[in-house]
């Protein structure tokens, strides 16, 4: 689940991807991604003695906190989140015990679990903040003792967009989003936009925009996913005045104010 560019910016330093750690050559020095890990990857890390830098997103971090706590107090634990999401799949392993997986509201009418009296939800910190609390309502009301964050957990980066969008697309012909196409949260910014009646499409970047979006169009919205470089925007702003000449003004939006310390490995504290 990486942005395309910052995976070929890596690879050109010498960085190598892999999706399971036994391909991992002895004594590599291993990063585990934003998204999180299972513990099983933890631990045969710890066993190949790999020395290892932890990048786990702070907010990822903390649900995987929650989950073993709830699931230390003898609850089946309910994650909402995208099947095959690495953070899923990260999140699901860090957690001992029965964990089910949801992904929609009917999911919830169809989950069969042990003790109704002893749940917990988390969520997947990329969701969208709407049908994250939809699916919380429906597992509130079948299951009224469940315990959860509500959806504090949800990235803020992720609610700041999708409000921008919703903001944007009444002001707006067409909405642009740059960022990956395996990007839960740049793909809802889209959705949001196709909702809201705006053309919307999400790019990788400015070799993929398409003249014939624009034809009689006079105002175009540009945002990005929470990861996406600020490079990639400014290509596509550039890329734009190839199609004619354009006027740009930013949007206030809202001020990230949030700053997260950097694995001890690479911090300069």
């Amino acid at each position: 689940m990486h942005n395309r560019h910052v995976v070929e910016d890596l690879r050109s330093r010498g960085a190598v991807f892999v999706d399971e750690i036994e391909e991992i050559p002895p004594g590599s020095i291993t990063i585990f991604s934003a998204h999180g890990v299972a513990k099983r990857v933890e631990e045969v890390a710890r066993e190949r003695a790999l020395p290892v830098i932890d990048a786990t997103c702070p907010l990822v971090a903390k649900v995987h906190i929650e989950g073993r706590r709830y699931a230390g107090q003898n609850r089946e634990v309910v994650l909402v989140g995208h099947a095959g999401h690495a953070e899923v799949e990260g999140t699901i392993g860090q957690i001992p015990g029965k964990v089910h997986l949801v992904q929609t509201v009917a999911d919830v009418a169809r989950l069969e679990v042990a003790d109704p009296g002893a749940l917990a939800y988390i969520t997947q910190t990329t969701l969208s903040v709407d049908d994250t609390r939809a699916i919380i309502a429906a597992l509130r009301q079948r299951f009224p003792t469940i315990v959860g964050p509500d959806v504090r957990d949800i990235c803020y980066a992720t609610q700041n967009r999708q409000q921008a969008v919703r903001e944007l697309a009444g002001e707006v012909d067409v909405i642009l989003v740059v960022g990956s196409h395996n990007s839960s949260n740049s793909n809802r910014l889209r959705e949001i936009g196709e909702e809201l009646g705006r053309s919307s499409y999400l790019i990788d970047d400015a070799s993929h925009l398409r003249p014939e979006w624009f034809e009689g169009v006079s105002k175009i919205g540009v945002t990005a996913g929470a990861s996406a470089p600020e490079t990639l925007v400014q290509g596509v702003l550039e890329g734009l005045r190839t199609f004619g000449d354009i006027d740009i003004s930013t949007w206030a939006g809202v001020a990230e104010n949030v700053r997260f310390r950097f694995p001890p490995q690479v911090s300069d504290e």
